[in-house]
């Protein structure tokens, strides 16, 4: 009864001192922000963070399998092709991968090998996401996009849009700005990544760093709070809720515990580690496959468990044959 009785103390607390409205209260202040932007990694986490791995990883508790196939395949379409093989011709091709992953020849798979092949895969990932929006933007077809072919492809042109989401759109600019390296006023291909990828483009930091402070430090003391974390996030929620965002503030973001984020903290927070994603991934793929508990993957191991690392399609064998060849090519 004790602890029962402090939780509820600490729910009291808390609710007093960020001032929270009751349900019923903020279900009036509650609005739906409407965002034109698909496939961007712009995306972020609900509590603002960019991460747009972690957050394919796990949904709901649940692990992707497609994050799997896309994490040893470095590519969404090659990962959607190996779904429409027969297994057969999925082990043919994961047999040549594995010749590549294989660093040191030995016929196996250590953790460092697959780690260095999914931080790989990332990065290539990365660029194929980033090479289709250029096309998608880049209207006038010569390489390169000028901040009004964005405005266009994300936001359209329609006037009350445009004012609907006038702050990301001058968020956005700014990105653009920060991306456009040489100030031609266009971003060549290294540039466009840059301005879809700043989470993974270090120069770009410093951007992330003041437009969170500017979005979430109320008081202009160059940290952010628990109160200012939330934000609006906490209106209508539960005590529930709010106990797991003050654990996630206190133990996963406040590293050196006096209650605020500091510079350093903001961007932990906010950009997210492609390493520690491929550690978990090489835990997860290992658990799965490692079936002598050897703590490496013979290449036996993994096209015994093919549809882990890669999928395949196992019936319509005939309608689903592609060129090996070619894969070889591509190589």
């Amino acid at each position: 009864m004790g602890l029962l009785k402090s939780s509820f103390l600490l729910i009291i607390r808390i609710w007093i001192f960020l001032d929270i409205p009751t349900p019923e209260a903020a279900s009036a202040h509650i609005h739906t922000h409407h965002h034109n932007k698909e496939a961007s990694s712009h995306e972020r986490t609900e509590d603002g963070a960019f991460s747009p791995r972690a957050a394919g990883h796990f949904a709901n508790g649940d692990h992707h399998q497609e994050f799997d196939h896309e994490s040893i395949l470095g590519s969404v379409k090659k990962a959607e092709e190996f779904d429409k093989l027969p297994p057969d011709a999925a082990k043919e091709r994961l047999a040549i991968l594995l010749t590549k992953m294989d660093l040191n020849h030995d016929q196996y798979i250590e953790r460092n090998e697959l780690k260095s092949w999914i931080l790989r895969s990332f990065s290539m990932l990365s660029a194929e996401e980033s090479e289709d929006r250029l096309d998608d933007a880049d209207t006038n077809e010569d390489g390169r996009v000028a901040w009004e072919e964005i405005l266009q492809d994300t936001y359209g042109s329609d006037p009350e849009d445009l004012a609907q989401e006038d702050k990301l759109i001058t968020e956005d600019k700014a990105t653009f700005n920060a991306a456009d390296l040489d100030g031609d006023g266009y971003l060549n291909a290294d540039e466009f990544k840059a301005y879809t990828h700043p989470e993974e483009t270090p120069r770009m930091f410093p951007l992330l760093l003041k437009q969170a402070l500017d979005d979430k430090d109320t008081d202009k003391d160059g940290f952010i709070s628990f109160k200012e974390f939330l934000g609006d996030r906490a209106r209508g929620e539960d005590k529930e809720w709010l106990l797991v965002e003050k654990d996630k503030f206190d133990h996963d973001h406040d590293k050196n515990q006096d209650g605020r984020l500091d510079s350093e903290e903001i961007l932990s927070w906010l950009v997210p580690s492609n390493e520690d994603i491929a550690n978990q991934e090489c835990d997860h793929l290992f658990a799965a496959t490692d079936d002598d508990h050897d703590d490496k993957l013979s290449f036996n191991e993994i096209l015994e468990h093919y549809d882990v690392f890669v999928g395949s399609e196992a019936t319509d064998y005939g309608e689903h044959l592609h060129n090996i060849d070619n894969f070889k090519d591509e190589l």
